[in-house]
């Protein structure tokens, strides 16, 4: 019979890690005397990422100590005690291979449920003094698995461990954790698996997600653990378009039309994506890549894009002094998860500035489709010479059945009039998306300066809008994901402070950022990109949980070490990547 040696239990704590802070709950030790088992925590237990670990599905973590003795054996190692891996039963038998989701066990007088294998991070690493840890325990099959109580108890370690149920579709901890890990994603065991009801909710979703893949036809990837960030995939490279036509869009803004220069067919482009351009520098220095939204209808003829030229930008002045009609630039194909969704239902579009670009292609898509949905559109500007595309915006809501739109002027010339050229004077706000009659229930679409980016974020927040519904457009690059890093304050991306200037280039697109790469001090492009300052998303930082998967906008890499299963085509997980030339990563 199986038997729980170990109850380990442990409140978070703060530890120094490569000069950052983490916050992290995995250092458990045993308790000395039994420990009731609650709903979301065993009592002195908790967590420091309630995103990652903790909560129903996830009130248990279980190890076994036979998965303990293999790692002594391969790693040559005998330091390792009880709650070594951030366990918080430490058990003998029920392996991995064995235990079923949906297995019911009575251990003391309380009852659990296996919900899912583990998902490892970083932080195991810490614990156990072995980066490789995270990947190690993925591939080996030895992952542990979470429980959920179904009746609270006490439990103390001796206690034997009975399994009184088990679920209809028998699937272990270890064939579900190599189902979304390993490459091999076979249709009629994801069905299997989503029969499961007592699978948690986090691994339910990353299998219809792989489920829709395979129905859809996409051709590489793992859809399962992809982040929306990486979602449309495309292959890299640039191509030259020729530009055919110049044009003001306000006071502030040129807008371009690119049109294929040998008459082949050009990408179309999802309502809200953008394509990178690749302009030249004087001899000697590296090119210079910027972002642009597609702020025209959807074609496969030509492309549009705007510029905001401010005084000191580098790109935008450069387009306005140097490119003339009939000039050709390296543009390429569209890309970006900021795309307009199906449905049927209401919809808000919300842009300030040269925000407005990719939320104006999300409106030619409607307007072109017949849409039938509310359609709500609130801008903001200075004043109608600084209102990129206020004629055109407003003509199409006009051309929608439900569309309707909302201006704000914060500082109006005393010839602007209210009802006429805008609709009230100040920012977008609360008090705006009142007076528009924006639903609650509505799914939200922003784009526009870190400032208003932020403040419709507290707005939508006060509202009560799910998370879900809010959709974010960020010019200079994604939101971050550092789990358990605190107490840094965000930077603008800049050059590393030590740049041999040899070496492979690494462009990060999105923050305007390259920077010569040096193996000696950067193991991946992801410690490259950190030491940038450059915004990046990861969580175990060996090839496993593809958080950190980004576009790989041109030239090529090598994995040390080898991913478990590859990033789709033309994307790359920069957390255990080495450049093989000069690349360019969507970051």
């Amino acid at each position: 019979m199986a038997r729980l040696l170990s109850v380990n239990v442990g409140l978070p704590r703060d530890i120094d890690w490569k000069g950052r802070t983490v916050h992290t709950g995995i250092w458990k030790e045993p308790a000395h005397a039994r420990c009731w088992a609650g709903r979301l925590n065993l009592t002195g237990d908790g967590q420091g990422d309630l995103a990652g670990h903790g909560g129903e599905q996830r009130a248990v973590f279980v190890y076994q100590i036979e998965s303990y003795r293999h790692w002594q054996a391969q790693l040559k190692r005998s330091d390792f005690v009880y709650g070594q891996f951030g366990e918080n039963f430490t058990i003998e038998g029920m392996p991995d291979s064995d235990v079923c989701i949906g297995d019911r066990y009575r251990i003391g007088t309380a009852l659990f449920e296996v919900t899912q294998p583990r998902v490892t991070c970083y932080r195991v690493g810490i614990r156990t003094n072995e980066p490789r840890m995270p990947a190690l325990l993925t591939s080996s099959g030895r992952p542990g698995f979470y429980l959920r109580v179904l009746q609270e108890g006490a439990v103390g370690a001796g206690d034997d461990i009975v399994k009184v149920g088990e679920a209809t579709e028998r699937m272990s901890v270890a064939e579900i954790n190599a189902l979304l890990y390993s490459p091999h994603h076979p249709r009629d065991r994801l069905e299997q698996a989503l029969r499961i009801a007592a699978l948690s909710p986090g691994w339910r979703g990353s299998f219809e997600a792989l489920l829709r893949d395979q129905t859809t036809g996409a051709a590489s990837g793992n859809a399962g653990l992809a982040p929306a960030a990486a979602a449309h995939p495309v292959a890299p490279g640039f191509r030259p378009l020729t530009v055919t036509a110049i044009e003001p869009a306000c006071a502030d803004v040129l807008s371009l039309t690119l049109q294929s220069a040998n008459g082949q067919p050009l990408q179309t482009a999802l309502p809200g994506q953008y394509v990178v351009l690749r302009l030249p520098r004087p001899a000697g220095s590296p090119p210079l890549f910027r972002s642009y939204s597609l702020s025209g209808e959807a074609s496969a003829e030509r492309y549009r894009i705007s510029v905001k030229v401010e005084p000191h930008g580098a790109a935008g002045t450069y387009l306005q002094a140097h490119v003339r009609v009939g000039d050709a630039l390296d543009v390429s194909a569209p890309r970006g998860s900021f795309v307009l969704q199906p449905g049927d239902g209401p919809l808000v579009l919300l842009s300030a500035g040269i925000g407005v670009t990719p939320v104006l292609a999300m409106l030619h898509a409607l307007a072109a489709a017949g849409s039938t949905r509310q359609v709500w559109w609130l801008h903001g500007a200075r004043d109608r010479q600084h209102h990129a595309f206020a004629d055109e915006a407003r003509a199409l809501v006009h051309r929608l059945m439900h569309g309707r739109s909302y201006v704000c002027y914060s500082r109006p010339d005393a010839s602007e009039r209210i009802g006429e050229n805008f609709d009230a004077i100040g920012h977008l706000s609360g008090t705006a998306l009142d007076e528009a009659g924006v639903p609650q229930g509505a799914d939200f679409y922003l784009c526009g300066p870190t400032r208003f980016m932020a403040d419709m974020k507290m707005v939508l927040a006060g509202m009560s809008v799910a998370p879900e519904r809010i959709h974010a457009e960020i010019f200079t690059g994604g939101e971050t994901l550092t789990p358990g890093i605190v107490g840094t304050s965000a930077r603008a991306p800049h050059q590393p402070t030590e740049d041999a200037d040899t070496g492979p280039l690494v462009s990060f697109a999105r923050s305007g950022v390259a920077a010569h790469w040096n193996a000696a001090l950067y193991p991946n492009i992801l410690e490259l990109a950190e030491a940038c300052d450059v915004p990046v998303r990861w969580s175990c930082r060996t090839g496993v949980c593809h958080n950190c998967e980004s576009g790989l906008v041109s030239g090529a890499v090598n994995y040390s070490p080898e991913p478990l299963d590859m990033p789709a085509q033309g994307n790359v997980l920069v957390c255990c990547s080495q450049p093989a030339g000069d690349v360019v990563i969507d970051l």
